[in-house]
């Protein structure tokens, strides 16, 4: 017993502690794979519990149930222009929707939504109200993402309007080429030489088609919805998974429904209300599991050393300050070219999260000043006066200033000499400081310790 109980603290050791102090350059391909795999699931689920996906999930149900109607309306106008509207039509047949022979209602609902947003005495308003109910949709999704991706800022209502409707533009492209891409399969090569040899490769192809547009859209998705740069690859691999994950949850929900009858006899019609709230809430949740999964594997460096840089020391975090200080100094008296926060980490290998937080500091008490650089498109950082006023001590001066001071609104009486004692000892330089107890701040023979 006591072996499985070693065993188990060991895996909590190596996943928790170790695993994140180990460096590229220390592991084989092998490792690096298994150890980014394991690093990339850790740091997903815990984005899973700390942002809280559940709630957002919640969230983005509610403004879907107020969106679909228009977003819907919107994709069928569209769709008309491709002719693919009947595809649309057939694809939501196969979904939850065909199950309950919803899918006339719903058309009957967009019919007419669409005949009373045109249909009115100023049309133009009716666009407008269509265009915004679709625009304040994807500004949710957009801050949901942004949310995960830790970005502050969203995009301006002109660049949400150009990408989100160039995103639904794209839904009926891919539709109608996946469809014509199966009928193509199925009548003109059907009676050719290569379909007898390559049948069952091509029927592989044509079920394979519905995944393969999924893995399209959502990596997409997790490119064009966080207002950030997300790489190809990162959005591919989210894609690839979100994407399969969520056509196998919709054939088994789908299938499933076999298994309902006692539901559906209880609830009758109305059991697709909960049952539709239901596939909306788990494929919201297996979405923004996609963007957490984007997030860790674009980010994933981030993390090297974290539960460290939480606990590292005041003199360690010191040390790496000057240093990171002195490097900055050094190329800025060589001439060299300025540092960015991923030179400072990759170079000298050390943590990204610990770098940024020394160099936000350093910034903000203006020892370092960010500079563009246009050649490379980041930011790099100089110093931010003469190099050769830069001391130790006004380094830390500066450092241990910047912010607000003595902000109390109710002060005890205490507090007020007890900030002159302290002011007093930081400025002193003679070896007697340290020898003064904590006690004996504020008692009378104080000056006397001090000036000796």
């Amino acid at each position: 017993m006591e072996k499985i109980i070693n065993f188990f603290k060991k895996i909590y050791t190596f996943v928790f502690f170790d695993i994140w102090r180990l460096t590229e350059n220390e592991l084989t391909r092998a490792q690096k794979f298994i150890f980014k795999l394991i690093k990339t699931v850790f740091i997903a689920i815990r984005g899973y519990i700390d942002d809280k996906l559940s709630v957002k999930a919640s969230a983005l149900t509610y403004s879907i149930l107020f969106a679909a109607v228009p977003l819907i309306a919107l994709v069928i106008s569209i769709s008309k222009g491709f002719g693919v509207e009947q595809k649309i039509q057939n694809m939501l047949s196969e979904t939850f929707l065909g199950k309950y022979n919803l899918v006339p209602e719903v058309m009957g609902f967009v019919e007419k939504y669409l005949q009373t947003m045109g249909g009115g005495l100023f049309v133009g308003i009716g666009i407008v109200i269509l265009f915004w109910s679709v625009l304040s949709f994807f500004m949710q999704v957009e801050a949901a993402f942004n949310e995960i991706w830790q970005v502050k800022k969203s995009r301006s209502i002109f660049r949400q309007f150009t990408v989100y409707f160039s995103a639904i533009i794209v839904i009926p492209v891919l539709i109608a080429f996946s469809s014509g891409l199966s009928v193509f399969i199925k009548t003109q090569l059907a009676n050719s030489f290569l379909y007898n040899v390559f049948s069952p490769l091509l029927s592989f192809g044509v079920k394979l088609i519905p995944y393969v547009v999924n893995w399209i859209v959502f990596t997409l998705l997790y490119m064009m919805m966080p207002n950030t740069k997300v790489k190809f690859v990162n959005a591919l691999i989210a894609g690839f998974f979100t994407g399969t994950i969520f056509l196998i949850f919709q054939n088994l929900y789908i299938s499933g429904q076999i298994n309902l009858t006692r539901y559906n006899a209880v609830y009758g019609s109305f059991a697709a209300i909960p049952l539709l709230l239901f596939f909306i809430y788990i494929s919201c949740l297996i979405i923004l599991l996609g963007a957490e999964i984007s997030y860790a594997l674009q980010n994933i460096h981030f993390f090297d050393f974290e539960t460290d840089t939480k606990n590292i020391s005041i003199r360690y975090k010191n040390f790496i300050t000057v240093f990171i200080t002195y490097l900055i100094v050094k190329r800025f008296e060589n001439e060299e070219p300025p540092l960015s926060n991923d030179d400072i980490a990759q170079n000298y290998v050390l943590p990204i999260r610990l770098v940024n937080a020394v160099l936000t500091q350093l910034t903000d008490s203006d020892i370092l000043v960010e500079v563009n650089d246009e050649k490379r498109r980041i930011n790099s950082y100089q110093p931010a006066f003469d190099i050769n006023l830069l001391t130790i001590s006004k380094l830390f001066d500066k450092l241990n200033t910047t912010g607000s001071e003595m902000f109390l609104n109710s002060k005890h009486k205490l507090i007020t000499p007890f900030w002159d004692r302290y002011l007093k000892i930081s400025n002193l330089q003679n070896e007697n400081v340290g020898n003064i107890l904590i006690k004996d701040i504020m008692d009378e023979d104080f000056d006397l310790i001090t000036e000796d």
